[in-house]
């Protein structure tokens, strides 16, 4: 039976190029992975995908023909991918790889929150073990205020999807070093960000220190792991956070054949 992973996160957070290096660390660990595109309005990705959507429905081309916006294609894609589910369900478990990762839409927001892309999920990833990785812009954690918004739609992504989950920060390679180190240690220090958070107007108008602090003591509990999309910085530990998700530790090759449908 495979590990799936599901990459998930707002648009611009490096769905794509994320999903495109774990699976050449995996290949090039000698791990058996496949990638399924599951973005059916996404124009050019830097993978070859197993298995792509687009060969069931195109988001442009619904666009066109229902004349809709982008959005609204998008949702109307989604849809429509539940008359194929079936058959991509049946692809995705006759492939024998032992990883399989699924990249969604880039508006996630149109994905993860609406029932269709629940359903979609969980028709492809069955009763099998999986792992959701949850993409945050360090670029744009460069405020406290910025971090709290960024770990609430995470949570509110876990809480929706329902697997478990590892937090992943992108693009640090964008930070200088003394940014990279205010950011971790930030998240390190519950604390000292409840109080900066609570000092931005934003979230002094909801909330108090008190209650920031409450809140991000749950907000926490998930893994965090700082990357570089482009360079490949922090993916053995985004690796080491996966396992011990999925398999306690140990890789999956040792303990399960590749599965023979």
């Amino acid at each position: 039976m495979p590990y799936f992973i599901i990459v998930l996160g707002t648009a611009g957070s490096g769905k794509t190029s994320l999903t495109s290096m774990l699976h050449t660390y995996l290949v090039s660990h000698q791990l058996d992975a496949a990638i399924v595109n599951l973005d059916p309005a996404v124009e050019e990705l830097p993978y070859d995908p197993d298995i792509d959507v687009r060969d069931y429905v195109d988001a442009r081309d619904v666009m066109r023909r229902r004349g809709l916006g982008p959005n609204g294609a998008l949702i109307a894609s989604i849809d429509m991918l539940l008359a194929n589910i079936q058959e991509i369900q049946d692809l995705v478990w006759s492939m024998k790889a032992n990883y399989i990762l699924i990249d969604t839409p880039g508006q996630m927001e149109l994905f993860a929150f609406r029932d269709t892309g629940s359903i979609v999920l969980k028709s492809i990833v069955g009763d099998a073990k999986a792992v959701a990785l949850y993409l945050i812009d360090s670029t744009y954690a460069s405020r406290s205020s910025n971090i709290f918004s960024a770990l609430l739609l995470a949570a509110s992504t876990h809480a929706r999807l329902g697997y478990p989950q590892v937090n992943v920060l992108t693009k640090v390679d964008l930070l200088s070093e003394e940014a990279m180190g205010k950011l971790t240690g930030l998240l390190d220090d519950p604390d000292t960000l409840s109080v900066e958070i609570a000092s931005e107007k934003q979230a002094s108008l909801v909330w108090d220190e008190e209650e920031i602090s409450s809140i991000l003591e749950k907000l926490l509990v998930f893994d965090i792991v700082p990357v570089s999309n482009t360079l490949g910085e922090g993916f053995d530990s985004l690796y080491a956070a996966i396992q011990r998700v999925l398999a306690g530790g140990e890789d999956y090759f040792t303990e399960e054949p590749n599965p023979v449908l």
